[in-house]
């Protein structure tokens, strides 16, 4: 079984190749020589995931999964959301968006947050959505240089070590993306075998 990963991120596709089933081949936007920008326009998350995987479902005539992640700040009204990366407007780069939130946190004693993923799987133009949380804190500076994103400011809950700190491996037992793409894959060995 084949499927497009709608996405250009390396880190992304290395995280997901330690969880998917050698039985399924995994492609990336480059694999099928898509080079534009994938339009994220919806105010959701559950929705860009799905534009994504539409987008490419319709345009490359390949069975497609897509994903979206947001950090969502309780005591930022759950910004930045669904603008995690793009949230700064400078670059479209973690650093600058990093710098933004804990600027905005300064002073703020309530550090609660949560990582959101949703992926968009799309087979023969039917769609299912699976969503891994992970609820966490937001620390007062950067720790750790592995990871992508905000991992050096996010802290899981039950953890001492930031998402950065971490071993990917390590990371991957308990992400929120680790959480998504566990349920997505279980779904495709349903499918694979429906007898199991």
């Amino acid at each position: 079984m084949v499927f497009v990963f709608a996405t250009r991120n390396k880190n992304k596709v290395n995280e997901i190749n330690q969880l998917i089933p050698e039985s399924i081949k995994v492609l990336s936007l480059h694999d099928v020589h898509c080079m534009e920008d994938i339009p994220e326009t919806e105010d959701t998350i559950e929705g860009n995931a799905a534009l994504k995987s539409f987008y490419v479902y319709e345009k490359y005539h390949h069975n497609c999964f897509a994903d979206d992640t947001g950090l969502e700040i309780e005591a930022l009204d759950n910004r930045p959301g669904v603008y995690s990366a793009r949230y700064a407007r400078v670059d479209c780069i973690a650093d600058n968006n990093i710098a933004k939130v804990l600027d905005e946190m300064k002073g703020i004693e309530n550090r609660e947050a949560r990582f959101k993923t949703i992926i968009s799987l799309v087979i023969d133009g039917n769609e299912i959505q699976f969503e891994g949380i992970i609820k966490g804190s937001i620390l007062n500076e950067k720790l750790g240089n592995n990871g992508f994103g905000y991992d050096s400011i996010f802290v899981p809950e039950g953890q001492s070590l930031s998402f950065a700190e971490m071993e990917l491996t390590e990371k991957n037992k308990i992400s929120h993306r680790a959480i998504a793409v566990n349920k997505l894959v279980e779904y495709l060995k349903k499918i694979l075998n429906p007898k199991s």
